[in-house]
């Protein structure tokens, strides 16, 4: 009986790219949700857009450590 899909290659590039979508979503929900809060609460946009950025930058973070962590091993 033969193989008829093998994986080749390096696993670490289809774990990175299964790790990308936590921060893909991430990023999704933080910017949805920020957009909603500035149509509620307008005179709040400078504090909402500097938590939007906040955590866009922690959501980054993960996904360049997780582009990272194949390489270390």
């Amino acid at each position: 009986m033969s193989n008829l899909a093998a994986v080749t290659g390096d696993l670490g590039s289809v774990g990175y790219g299964l790790a990308a979508i936590g921060p893909g979503v991430g990023v999704g929900i933080i910017f949805g949700n920020g957009t909603q809060a500035l149509a509620r609460q307008p005179e709040a946009a400078g504090l909402i857009r500097a938590n939007q950025i906040l955590g866009f930058a922690f959501c980054e973070a993960l996904a360049l450590i997780g582009l990272v962590m194949p390489f270390v091993y």
